[in-house]
This record gives structure tokens, C-alpha cells and sequence, in this order.
């Protein structure tokens, strides 16, 4: 996994404890893809927003529609400790120990300013066995994360081996239909259908295998502001078995 710098300021792992006790395990599609649910993830979520405004965003990949800065690696440490075996009862067991890596994020980019890429569902990744977590500490208009099925393949988590023929079809489409319009993802119309979507209330935690297709849930209608307190904040957490 690429390595990421560490955040400034550091942050004590203090007022940043996590709890599982409202944990539940959910299934969805006909392809019966595992969601695990936490709600009140954050014991103080207030004060870990408090922290995230003190952090220097910056648009750090192309394809994030906005700004992120890293997870302390302190946090990160303190949280896996935790999560790593519960991660082992949910995805697993891989008989390994986990690798964590994790950005605050807020999507900022406009809907008519997006790249053709950000206009439709994606995947993180072909590797089923790297899961994703959104926590979200947000309490604007937009709402959560929602899954899709690509029509045209029936397809809905890629791996490597799907990935090319997922490719391939997808180009016919555009070639057929046209690009999506300048917006985000909502139903995934005309090339995708959403399957399932998790509501993304304040202080609820998802965790999924990141092969899946998904798409943030954006209001386009409503404003994407900058500001860690007012704006679509959440916290992105990729998981992986570490290498043997």
C-alpha cells in the first residue's frame, strides 16, 4: 500500500476512542456481499471534529472529488488494535495481521466541474480481501454510500479477472450512450443500478469489501463547502491483510 506523509499537527490518540457495541452485520443483492454497520463509532465525535479543522487538506489523488489529510498514524495504530480482530470475525480470518491506512475527506468539487470518473460508480481496488471503512461526521443534506450493478455485465464487485471484460463493456456504453452528465452519481442511470444504500447518519461507521461498486451519496442540489465543521466530512479507511 502507498505510503502516506504524517499529519500536522500530531493528535493524541486521546478523546479518540472508538466502541463497537452497536455493531450489526447486514447482507445485500442477490450477490449476498457482507456490510457490517456501527453506529457511534466515535465515544467523543465533537472533539475528534475539533482536531480535523486544525489539519491542512489538500487534494491529494485525481480521482477524490475534494480535499483530504492523513489519519495520524498514532489514531490509526490505536483504532486497528481494536478493529483488527473484529476485522478477522467480519472478512476473514487471513491468519495476518492488518494494515491500516486513513484520510479525513471532503468533498468539495462542484457537480458540473467533475471528471468523466467521478461521474460513475468505482471501485477502490480488484483485491477483495482490502476493506474500506466510512465513518461519517457530517450533518449536511448529502447523505451516505450507496452500491451498484453494472447493466450491461451484471457485474458488482471486480476482481482481477473481471475487470477487463468490466472495462471493455463499460467503454461500448459511453460509446453508445454518452458520458453520464456533469453530476454525481445518484441511481447510476443509464449504466448502472444502485443496489443498496446506507443512509450515512452522523457518527455511523460502514465497513465493505472495497471491490464493490459504489458511489458517495451528493446531494447536487445542495452547497459543497470546504469547512471540516459544516461540510460532507468523513473518515476513508482502507484495511489489508499485510504481506506474508
Amino acid at each position: 500500500m502507498a505510503s502516506i506523509p504524517p499529519s500536522k499537527p500530531q493528535i493524541s490518540p486521546e478523546g479518540w476512542a472508538i466502541s463497537l457495541a452497536r455493531t450489526k452485520v447486514e447482507r445485500f443483492s442477490a450477490y449476498n456481499h457482507q456490510l457490517v454497520v456501527t453506529e457511534n463509532l466515535l465515544e467523543t465525535p465533537e472533539k475528534v471534529i475539533s482536531d480535523v479543522s486544525l489539519q491542512d487538506f489538500a487534494q491529494i489523488t485525481p480521482q477524490y472529488p475534494g480535499l483530504r489529510a492523513p489519519l495520524a498514524p498514532e489514531i490509526c495504530a490505536s483504532w486497528l488494535a481494536q478493529l483488527a480482530p473484529r476485522l478477522d470475525q467480519w472478512f476473514g480470518p487471513h491468519h495476518r495481521a492488518w494494515e491500516m491506512q486513513a484520510w479525513y475527506s471532503i468533498v468539495t468539487t462542484p457537480p458540473a466541474k467533475l471528471l468523466p470518473i467521478q461521474r460513475l460508480p468505482h471501485i477502490d481496488g480488484t483485491d477483495p480481501n482490502q476493506i474500506a471503512m466510512m465513518l461519517y461526521l457530517h450533518r449536511t443534506g448529502h447523505g451516505g454510500t450507496a452500491f451498484f450493478r453494472h447493466r450491461s455485465t451484471g457485474l458488482e464487485a471486480l476482481s482481477a479477472t473481471d475487470f477487463p471484460r468490466y472495462a471493455k463493456a463499460l467503454q461500448e456504453d459511453v460509446a453508445r450512450t454518452g458520458l453520464p452528465r456533469a453530476a454525481y452519481a445518484t441511481d447510476g442511470a443509464p449504466h448502472f443500478e444502485r443496489t443498496h444504500t446506507v443512509p450515512g447518519t452522523f457518527n455511523q461507521a460502514v465497513f465493505y469489501r472495497g471491490n464493490i461498486l459504489h458511489s458517495g451519496v451528493i446531494d447536487n442540489a445542495a452547497p459543497l463547502v470546504a469547512d471540516p465543521r459544516a461540510g460532507r466530512l468523513t473518515i476513508n479507511a482502507f484495511f489489508r491483510p499485510a504481506a506474508g
